[in-house]
């Protein structure tokens, strides 16, 4: 059975003894993004000893936690870590009017996009569906700084906010069975990067040589929730050299 205790413009949801849920409101609604990076730096800042895990995702932050480590509460195990957490929500202007500010971080990461037709083969479809010229997609969609909303599918797998309008497209109505590594693609009104060969259906109009996630780093993925992202056009050449 679940549980869900509403309060103002955040709701929790318990997702069996371990985990919960608090959402912040819909993805769409203007200021969601901030709020929930917001949380969840505020979050790994507090570092509590009984939260395990973080997954902060579309206008949602699941946390996994120990309910033994907790601290005493009059509450339940579960009643405590939501009053806590929306404590420190409060606390961080989470839920103030205002859109909070996400805090300063290094400026927005530069990701080398080559736009080739051999490197993308949806392009040209994607250019006659929007009706704008190949050159004219490509200014647009290089001209946005972007915004991790979540990492997820694969490995590293960052879903892009800030997509300009004009190039919101659906997905493909059949995916493909291999999609290459470093694809970068258009799916609904977002743009993402496949870390990995793998399925997918995404419109794929362009490929970066940058790696995006290595098991041999620390952290593994090159992005995370909340970063800022560019991407910057290069030539075919220079994306063979890369590699």
């Amino acid at each position: 059975m679940q549980v869900r205790l509403k309060s103002q413009a955040i709701s929790f949801s318990a997702l069996g003894d371990s985990a919960l849920e608090i959402s912040l409101g819909d993805a769409s609604e203007a200021g969601v993004i901030e709020r929930v990076h917001v949380l969840v730096e505020a979050l790994k800042k507090e570092n509590p000893r009984w939260i395990n895990a973080l997954l902060p995702a579309y206008g949602t932050v699941v946390i996994f936690y120990d309910a033994i480590k907790l601290p005493p509460s009059l509450g339940g195990e579960y009643e405590a870590a939501c009053a806590w957490i929306k404590a420190l929500a409060v606390s961080q202007g989470v839920l103030a009017r205002r859109t909070p500010k996400l805090a300063n971080k290094a400026k927005p990461i530069e990701i080398p996009v080559c736009y080739d037709s051999s490197l993308a083969p949806d392009l040209e479809l994607v250019a006659a569906k929007v009706k704008l010229s190949v050159e004219a997609v490509i200014k647009l969609h290089s001209a946005v700084t972007y915004r991790v909303h979540a990492i997820g599918f694969a490995p590293g797998f960052p879903y892009l906010a800030g997509l300009n309008p004009k190039l919101k497209l659906p997905r493909l109505k059949t995916p493909r069975e291999k999609v290459a590594a470093g694809s970068v693609g258009i799916g609904g009104d977002q743009t993402g990067i496949y870390p990995f060969a793998t399925p997918g259906g995404w419109n794929i109009i362009g490929q970066t040589p940058v790696k995006l996630f290595d098991v041999k780093k620390e952290p593994p993925s090159l992005l995370s929730g909340g970063d800022e992202v560019i991407f910057k056009p290069i030539t075919k050449e220079a994306f063979s050299q890369w590699i």
